[in-house]
């Protein structure tokens, strides 16, 4: 009776969201409540106008071998979201971290990583494409393959380069411990060590080159770098390193000027900032990474170019938990953000709305999806729809 009345409840509460609108801001549950974790979502728009969805589920993350990524689609003028169905499971292992993404040939893309032996520093990224992707259910795939990342004998130089450059501020370290500059450039000067472990978190960026630009982070090292391909997909190599000190899940955006700047969650010392690195040269190199004065709590975030030529950050501006949601526009790219709007705005401990996803449709709507987190049985991935006007009123 328990269970019956808890999903009852639960359609109720996904039936009321499935159309609720607030001077602008439209929101819905793309399912509803349930108990298992579901997690790191990605949004993209077909080119028939659909909103295509992926994220991660299973009873937990790199430690459940059950975890698959799972997909859902918003047909153009429905108001409710497809049933779920699977993007990718590989048997016996958890697949995490999904991310998006169609090229200029309108071609999709799903990458993800696969988790080997239960640790995120062993996990292998993998993509798969489609050419098929706009009908009911799971998109067609036709390609599918793994991306290595070959960082050569410079990596752990580069890295100690970079990190010389850094502050030295050796906080939550004591006389009896081990440095962390030495351990991580030590790490580096192991082959296999800098080239597993890459992991998928934010949309791709191609450049108008044609460059495509794909995010990646590593737990091992803490800290980023981009895959690079310059064939359409065909082919990666690595970026150099974004040296630093806890940052990771980087989220690209590219100035008018041609300078690349990354955004990323601050997963190392104190103070809890957004950790930022630019690069002049498409993405070849980037400058260490340093604390900007964006409050982040270990938490994922993504920026935009909007057709406006203002900046979008989704993010959890507060500095102790993912108990906020905000959206912020930036009209001089990124040196100020004027406006700010709340997409979730709670109680410390009292929910958890985090790792947003992203993107600006055809008609210049503004689409996000992200993990939506009120208890151990309430879960679900939120969906709303904005345009840039409800953030500046």
């Amino acid at each position: 009776m328990r269970s019956l009345k808890y999903f009852i409840l639960s359609m109720l509460v996904f039936q009321s969201l499935s159309i609720a609108k607030d001077n602008g801001l439209q929101e819905q549950f793309i399912f509803p409540y349930q108990d298992k974790h579901v997690h790191g979502s990605s949004i993209i728009e077909c080119k028939n106008g659909d909103i295509l969805a992926a994220w991660f589920y299973g009873s937990g993350e790199r430690s459940a071998d059950d975890v698959m990524i799972q997909g859902s689609r918003l047909t153009k003028g429905s108001e409710k979201w497809e049933d779920v169905f699977v993007m990718a499971d590989t048997p016996d292992y958890p697949d995490c971290n999904p991310v998006l993404f169609i090229d200029n040939k309108e071609r999709l893309y799903l990458f993800w990583i696969v988790v080997m032996a239960n640790r995120w520093e062993t996990s292998i990224l993998k993509y798969r494409r489609a050419d098929e992707y706009m009908s009911k259910g799971t998109p067609k795939w036709s390609w599918q393959n793994i991306i290595l990342m070959k960082n050569g004998k410079d990596f752990p130089e580069v890295i100690k380069n970079q990190f010389s450059k850094l502050e030295d501020r050796n906080a939550g370290w004591a006389e009896y411990a081990p440095d962390y500059d030495k351990m991580i450039i030590e790490a580096a000067r192991d082959p296999k060590k800098r080239e597993i472990g890459w992991m998928t978190r934010i949309h791709p960026l191609m450049l108008p080159t044609g460059r495509l630009l794909l995010p990646l982070y590593s737990d091992g090292f803490n800290m980023s770098l981009t895959a690079i391909s310059d064939d359409q997909g065909e082919t990666w190599r690595p970026s150099g390193p974004m040296a630093g000190r806890g940052n990771i899940q980087p989220s690209i955006v590219r100035k008018k000027n041609g300078t690349l700047i990354a955004y990323m969650r601050d997963s190392g010392d104190l103070p809890p900032r957004v950790m930022v690195s630019e690069s002049k040269d498409d993405g070849q190199t980037w400058t260490p990474a340093v604390d900007c004065d964006i409050p982040n709590p270990g938490s994922s975030l993504e920026v935009i170019a909007l057709k406006s030529g203002n900046w979008l950050m989704v993010y959890n501006d507060a500095e102790d938990g993912r108990y906020r949601l905000a959206a912020s526009l930036s009209e001089d790219e990124g040196k100020t953000w004027k406006w700010k709007k709340y997409l979730e705005n709670d109680k410390k401990n009292e929910g958890s709305y985090a790792y947003p996803s992203v993107i600006q449709a055809s008609d210049k709507k503004i689409h996000v999806s992200y993990s939506y987190h009120k208890g151990r049985k309430e879960r679900t991935i939120k969906y709303v729809s904005f345009r840039e006007e409800w953030v500046k009123k």
